[in-house]
Order: structure tokens, then sequence, then C-alpha cells
């Protein structure tokens, strides 16, 4: 039987003009030959279209590029494979999807080459220099050079602009005030979350902080209810992960997830959100993530459960046993959700996820759902107690936790609960409306209970109204940036106790806003504030200003959330 041939070796000269088996070679192909060599040494072996551009190429050449190494290559007699699997035969791939990468040489082939300087072996510095890969990746076999996942001085740089971002949007600083005033500097206020992570994204040296970054702006934009640049800043972070092989790839596909199923929750479509997340749970690397990560746990459970409160509520006048189960299911995951904050130290999460559990369970007696074994307390469901102490412990962990911002969210909820407590007749008349007994803040302050101190005099006035106004102010001044619904539940809250309090003006004022802001709302959320304010504000107020009525039979009679 005859034996097979061993190949022959390639021998690569580097110093211009560069050659291959001593003749001349185009410089982008032989680039690419070396490029994949050393990642088979070094980096796992795959070569990604991002590790052309800029060393050989831009975006607008890429193909002809790849192209013309292609045909290089052939005419070297080397086999070079593409695609994820570095297990093929190279003869066996798909040539239609060639020019998408990444690109990868077989080990047999890798074997074949002799890259030289001047006719000897290059060294290790040598190929990293002609590659340009000197400042970003050296290998450590290099003598006093670092490994190659070494931390550099300048990445401080990097992470402190991420904790800046990060503690900006903790304090509520989302985003830069419209003019007058044009930035930060103007007006004496620090860095807004995105200015800050916009600048850490000028200081990402690695792949890594470069998606981090990314992520980070798609949840800043989604917490700003800018649902199309979140999604945009999505697809972007998907991008770079199918671009690189990215150090906590894992984590970052996780929370892309999460976010888009928060760009799906915020738009109240519920069935994808809950899509989402059912898909993330059963993947098998995010499902590992999800159940040993505590914060990504925490946004899972935490956004479950929104999703299942909600369904609840829509379910609760036709379906009782269905909504029952999701309210059970809601509540579960609210606790689950908390337990996993603390697990990872953040009250930041603890004190959002307490008071969605203390809102859930008010809204839950709303619409008969009560009886709950998760709602029961001494044989007897005193749930605006409960609700009410969930909610100042909310407001205790935004208090005791360094530089933590007040949540807008707390106190809408309380003046919810404090006004649901009346029960109006639909339509009142101005004496009605002003006849009518809301829970006042001392009341709210006495059902806290032991977490009492949570309302202290200077974040929580006397009067509603007052409490209302000084959210209304940050946000207008800049030091807070409230999204779309949250800044319309403060002005609906805002008019409804300055109308109560006889300050027909200030109402109004609000109500002019508020008419202007809704627009802006997805249908569901509008409708709420419409219902609200047809229905329980007094016909002699601002007429006018009225959104248009829609006929009785068309309204269904739901607790709405809106939140």
């Amino acid at each position: 039987m005859p034996q097979l041939k061993t190949p022959a070796p390639l021998s690569i000269e580097l110093t211009s003009p560069q050659s291959v088996n001593g003749k001349r070679a185009a410089f982008q192909s032989l680039w690419l030959l070396v490029r994949m060599q050393h990642a088979h040494d070094a980096e796992g072996g795959l070569v990604r279209l991002a590790d052309l551009r800029g060393e050989v190429s831009d975006a607008s050449t890429l193909r002809m590029v790849v192209s013309r190494a292609f045909r290089d290559f052939k005419a070297w007699s080397i086999e070079v494979g593409w695609g994820e699997d570095t297990r093929r035969e190279p003869r066996f791939l798909n040539a239609e999807r060639r020019s998408q990468g990444p690109f990868w040489l077989p080990a047999a082939e890798a074997k074949r080459m002799r890259v030289l300087v001047d006719g000897r072996a290059a060294t290790a510095a040598e190929v990293a220099s002609f590659l340009g890969l000197r400042s970003r990746k050296r290998r450590a076999s290099e003598p006093g050079s670092p490994p190659p996942d070494a931390v550099h001085l300048q990445d401080a740089a990097f992470w402190k602009q991420l904790v800046a971002s990060q503690q900006a949007a903790r304090q509520g600083r989302l985003m830069t005030p419209v003019a007058p005033m044009a930035d930060s500097s103007a007006t004496g206020l620090p860095a807004s979350a995105l200015e800050s992570i916009r600048l850490a994204g000028t200081l990402a040296a690695t792949d890594f902080q470069r998606a981090l970054v990314t992520l980070n702006e798609a949840m800043l934009w989604r917490r700003l209810g800018d649902n199309e640049q979140a999604r945009r800043r999505l697809q972007a972070l998907k991008k770079q992960r199918l671009a690189h092989h990215v150090a906590g790839n894992d984590y970052l596909g996780a929370m892309e997830c999460i976010v888009s199923a928060w760009c799906a929750y915020t738009a109240r479509d519920l069935p994808l959100a809950q899509s989402l997340l059912s898909g993330m749970a059963e993947d098998a690397a995010r499902g590992l993530v999800l159940r040993h990560h505590p914060d990504v746990r925490f946004e899972w459970c935490n956004l479950w459960a929104l999703v299942c409160r909600s369904r609840a509520l829509g379910l609760s006048a036709d379906d009782k046993p269905t909504a029952a189960a999701l309210a059970e299911e809601s509540l579960q995951r609210f606790g689950e959700a908390l337990a996993a904050a603390f697990e990872s130290h953040s009250f930041d999460a603890a004190q959002h996820v307490a008071a969605n559990m203390g809102m859930a369970a008010w809204l839950f007696d709303r619409v008969g759902l009560s009886d709950l074994p998760a709602l029961a307390h001494d044989g007897q469901a005193d749930t605006t107690r409960r609700a009410v102490q969930w909610i100042a412990f909310s407001e205790w962990l935004c208090g005791h936790a360094d530089g933590q911002g007040r949540s807008a969210w707390n106190a809408i909820y309380l003046m919810r609960i404090a006004r649901g407590h009346c029960r109006p007749e639909q339509q009142p008349t101005l004496a009605q409306f002003r006849a009518q007994k809301p829970l006042d803040p001392a009341a709210i302050s006495k059902l806290a209970g032991p977490l009492a101190d949570a309302f202290d005099v200077t974040h929580w006035p006397a009067r509603w109204v007052d409490v209302a106004q000084a959210r209304l102010a940050d946000h207008q001044a800049g030091r807070r940036r409230y999204p779309g619904l949250q800044h319309c539940s403060l002005l609906f809250e805002h008019a409804w106790y300055a109308a109560h309090a006889g300050e027909l003006q200030a109402a109004e004022q609000s109500l002019g806003v508020l008419r202007e802001a809704l627009p802006q709302l997805v249908p569901s959320d509008r409708a709420y504030f419409t219902e609200s304010w047809n229905d329980t504000l007094p016909a002699e107020l601002v007429l006018e200003a009225k959104p248009p009525r829609r006929p009785a039979a068309a309204r269904k009679k739901t607790v709405r959330r809106a939140g």
C-alpha cells in the first residue's frame, strides 16, 4: 500500500516584502494566515471578523479581503476552516457562508507553518508585533510580560467610571436634563448615568468591558422608557458577543435576555416577556447562570413575578381560579427575588422587590384575591397594613443604603393606597370629592408600625400634595429623571391631592402636563390614567382639559396597575 505523503512545510517570511515559500504574498492574506496560527496556539483557535477590522480592512472591504485571502490560501496549498465548529473538515463546509467567519486552522495545517524573520524562526514578540497585538495581547511565555488575562492599571479608570454610572442610576440621575441646562457642568450636578457610561465606553480596553458598557446602556434606556434605543443596544450587544469569545459571555447572554424581556413587559407584551424568561431558564448555559448568579436570579424572579401579577389582575374578573394561582406564584417569586437580593448584598435590588411585593398584595386584595395563603395573617387578611409595611421597608432600605436615592414608586404606591381607602361616587361633584377622607401620611406611618421611622419629615411632608410636589420638583430641576410612567403617575397623584386640598389651579396645571405626556405611554397605561381621570376626579375640574371619554359599555371595570 502506498504511504501517504507528509504535507510540505510552509515558510512564511514576515519581513517586508512578505513572502510564502519564497514567493511574494499579499500582506492582508498573509496577515490573516499568521493571525489564525497565533489564535491556534494561544487563543483557542478562532479569528473573528472584528479582529480584521482596523488591522487589515474596514467594514466595507471585509468581504473582498476574505475572498482574496482564500484564493491565496488555495494557491499556497493550505486548508483553512470557517464557522464555529473547529472539528469539521474544511472541504465539507458551505463556501457561501465563508465570508461570515470566524476562521481557523486545522491542527495539521498549523503544524506545517514556519514563521520567519530574516530567515530565522520568529519570536513570539515578533509575531505579536507583526500582527499589531503587542499592546493588547502578549503571550505568557514572553519574558517579563503579564499573562493574557492580566488586569492592567489603566483598567481602574474604566471601572471607576462604570461605578459612577451605576451610582447615578441608583440615585435616579439617569439622563442630563433637556435645555436650558445643556450639560451637567452647566447645572452644577454630577454627571448622569448615561453620560458616565458613555465615558466608560471610551475607556473600555477589552471585549468584555465594551460588552458591559453596551449592556448597561441598554438597561439605562429601558429604565428611561425608550424601548427602541434599548433594543438597538441589545442588538449591538448580541453582535459583540457573537463576534468575539467574550469573557463572561454566559452572564452577558442571560442579561441580554432579561433586558429584552423587560422591554416586552414595558410594552405590555406579557406573552413575549414570559416566553423570553422561560427560554432563558430552559437554556443549558443561561439556566446555569440563573441558578448560581444571585443578581441574575433576582432580575429573573422579580420580572417573572411582575408578569404573573399583571396576568392575575387581568384575569381576576373572568377566571378567579387561574388568577389566584398566578397571584400566589407572583408572591412566591417576589419572595425568591428578595432572597436573591440579600444574597448579593444589594439594598437597591431589595428595595425594588419589597415595594413590588407590597403593591401586589394590595392590588390582589382590591380584586378579591385576598384569601391567598401568602396573604393570611393570624387568620385574617390585613393586606393594607402588610402592603404599607413592605413599602415602608423598601423606603427604609433606600434611606440606609450608602448613596442610595429615593424611589418614586414608593410615594406613588402609598398615595394610591391612601386614596384607595375612599369609596367615592363615580364622577363626584367637587363637594363630594373634597368630602372624601383618604389616609393621610400620619395614618400611613401608623400602619407601618415598627418601620414608621422610614418616613422622615425631610422626604415625607405632612400632606400628600407636598410629597408629590417635592418629587416633581426634583424631576424638573434635573436632580432626578423619572421615566414617562413614573412622571405621569406623580402628575396624576399631585393633581388628585391638590384638588382634594382645594388647590384647583395647581391641579389643573398638573393635569395639563399629564395630558401632553400621555401619548408617550403604551395604550394600556394611557387607559389607566384616562379612566382614573374620568371616574375619580370631579366633573367641575378643568372640563376642557379632560381626555376623550369612551362609552361606558367600552370601559372594563378592572383594577389597572400602570406600574
